[in-house]
């Protein structure tokens, strides 16, 4: 690419008058910086080692910078970050690439149901890796989680259909069977609130012809159901009256806890929170700041069912981890 296309794309400014006249590639990592290669920092020091394997341009936003050879372009850009992603634009109109934002809870689910990967790219939260995707994958579908990094690589981002096909045929709330693709699915380990995520993820698998398999459906990291007997190890449904809850967001309980009093009003439910954890509904959940207050906790308090949030599931004393209705 030409030094003259670069500042037009980044809308930067080319500080001195250098001898190169184009660079080979683009990089925010010096360790990966080779000979013509475009470098984007502003850290003196990565600076200075990109130029010294081989850089022939540099973009930057710190007027602070020294400029150790000015035989290479110096192109300063008012965000370096920015800048980066309005280059990505140029190389995704090129590839005709696709990018989708979608939920956690869509993620996870996409994951799980794809046989392999194929030609989707789960582009990483931060922006430096997500640049390094974007520009060295050969795919030409884009999927990530971070609303504004996912708009500042493309700002009309499209999102996954809310209206799918699929229903809920019968459910507790730790089991539903449900119907999809003309399929019946029985008894799986899915909470029936989760179900709107798998069938967008099955849509846009469909929508893009990606292979896909209901076989590993199971419960999530965004809510994890561990029935416990008195000594907090793990058992079989049957054999007890409570079930210990892990959830990494607090919109689960809520939606948890309203399943729970539409359906079972004898069940009684608690809340286990880090301090000062707001969780809509509830005035005083239990607070903990160590994995032996929650032990502590579920050994003695009453209660069916413990939502723990943020805390993670090897606190028990799990021997085992299985799960059937009552």
């Amino acid at each position: 690419m030409k030094i003259e296309d670069i500042i037009n794309l980044t809308e930067g400014v080319l500080i001195n008058t250098p001898q190169v006249q184009a660079i080979e590639s683009a990089t925010v990592f010096y360790s990966k910086v080779e000979d013509g290669d475009l470098f984007i920092s502003s850290n003196q020091e990565e600076i200075d080692q990109a130029i010294a394997n081989g850089a022939y341009a540099i973009i930057y936003d710190d007027e602070t910078i020294k400029r150790r050879d000015d035989e290479i372009a110096w192109i300063k850009v008012s965000d370096i970050q920015l800048a980066a992603f309005k280059l990505v634009r140029y190389v995704i109109i090129k590839k005709e690439a696709l990018f989708y934002l979608l939920s956690e809870h869509e993620l996870t689910f996409l994951k799980m149901i794809l046989k392999h990967k194929g030609n989707v790219s789960f582009i990483a939260n931060d922006w430096k890796k997500a640049f390094e995707q974007i520009l060295n994958s050969d795919a030409s579908l884009f999927v990530g989680t971070d609303k504004e990094l996912m708009q500042l690589i493309k700002p009309d981002v499209s999102t996954l259909n809310k209206d799918v096909e699929g229903y809920i045929v019968s459910d507790t709330l730790f089991k539903s069977t449900y119907k999809v693709g003309g399929f019946l699915y029985q008894e799986k380990e899915l909470i029936p609130f989760h179900l709107e995520y798998l069938l967008r993820a099955v849509d846009f698998c469909n929508i893009h012809t990606l292979p896909t398999t209901m076989d590993r459906i199971k419960y999530t990291k965004h809510f994890m159901p561990i029935f416990i007997d008195a000594k907090l190890r793990s058992t079989q449904a049957s054999k007890s009256d409570r079930v210990a809850i892990f959830t990494d967001n607090t919109s689960d309980i809520t939606k948890a806890r309203e399943y729970v009093m539409r359906s079972n009003m004898w069940v009684k439910s608690v809340v286990f929170t880090p301090p000062k954890t707001k969780v809509p509904g509830i005035d005083h959940p239990h607070w903990f700041e160590s994995e032996d207050e929650v032990r502590h906790l579920l050994k003695n308090i009453q209660y069916n069912y413990a939502f723990i949030y943020n805390a993670d599931k090897s606190i028990l004393n799990t021997i085992q981890e299985e799960y059937s209705l009552f």
